[in-house]
């Protein structure tokens, strides 16, 4: 498995806005479309929104994105989600197994 860790820094005054943006129709049409959502945080002075996205393998990522952004939800949503976004971070992780000492 390979991941994403995603640190979006939220335009001032727009978190609320934001994570109603994301719940009601970002993170369902992940989870519709097979791009699990581990988790998602907010950080203390809620201007970053930070979230992990699950995904097979590397070479999946490309494919299941091309099927986000092609979506008629996301479509639908035209620059909702980007208008809320004043910069974005993404980071392709791994997991790392425990080692028992």
């Amino acid at each position: 498995m390979v991941y994403q860790l995603r640190i979006y820094t939220i335009n001032r005054g727009m978190m609320d806005s934001w994570l109603k943006v994301f719940n009601e129709h970002i993170r369902p049409l992940h989870d519709r479309l097979g791009i699990p959502v581990q988790n998602s945080w907010v950080n203390a002075d809620r201007t970053e929104f930070i979230w992990v996205r699950r995904f097979n393998s590397a070479d999946e990522i490309p494919v299941k994105e091309g099927e986000y952004f092609a979506s008629p939800e996301r479509t639908a949503l035209a620059d909702i989600p980007t208008s809320h976004i004043a910069k974005m971070e993404v980071r392709v992780i791994e997991g790392v197994e425990a080692v028992a000492a």
